[in-house]
């Protein structure tokens, strides 16, 4: 499983962070059990959250950018990308990826990625953090956004 020898047991005191959630809204059941994992893990941390849905996976960076300028101290892109029987996936798939590395050392701020790429829906249920999913990807991004964060901010 890819999540083996992910960081455990780390408390984030995220108080004093504003943390956006941007998320793509296909592929609803999955989706829905990133933003939960985003959500939860947000919320105990103490970040001041916001939530942005927007069309689509291709629309996660110019709209985490417009974010990110607009004051944030980090993002959450969550997204689903199921491969078909056409390039579209591809496409789709590495424009949101290097779109959101290109916001993140653009901005000088982090962007979560939680941005699942998969070849079927059994994928994304076992990494949506649902019962029953084997990883929490929103989770593991929201954690990721609020330490790059504090890590920036740690540096002066």
């Amino acid at each position: 499983m890819a999540g083996e020898g992910a960081p455990t047991g780390q408390s984030i005191d995220g108080s004093d962070l504003t943390v956006a959630i941007c998320y793509g809204q296909w592929h609803d059941e999955i989706t829905q059990g990133l933003l939960a994992g985003a959500r939860r893990t947000l919320e105990a941390a103490g970040a001041t959250v916001t939530e942005h849905p927007v069309p689509g996976s291709f629309e996660l960076p110019v709209v985490s950018q417009a974010i990110l300028e607009r004051g944030a101290d980090a993002v959450v892109a969550l997204g689903v990308i199921i491969r078909g029987g056409t390039p579209h996936f591809e496409y789709v798939s590495s424009a949101a990826t290097q779109g959101l590395t290109d916001v993140a050392l653009r901005t000088g701020k982090p962007v979560g990625f939680g941005v699942l790429t998969l070849d079927d829906e059994q994928q994304g249920l076992d990494r949506a953090g649902l019962p029953g999913s084997k990883e929490d990807k929103g989770e593991e991004a929201a954690a990721a956004a609020m330490t790059a964060a504090l890590a920036i901010r740690s540096l002066g």
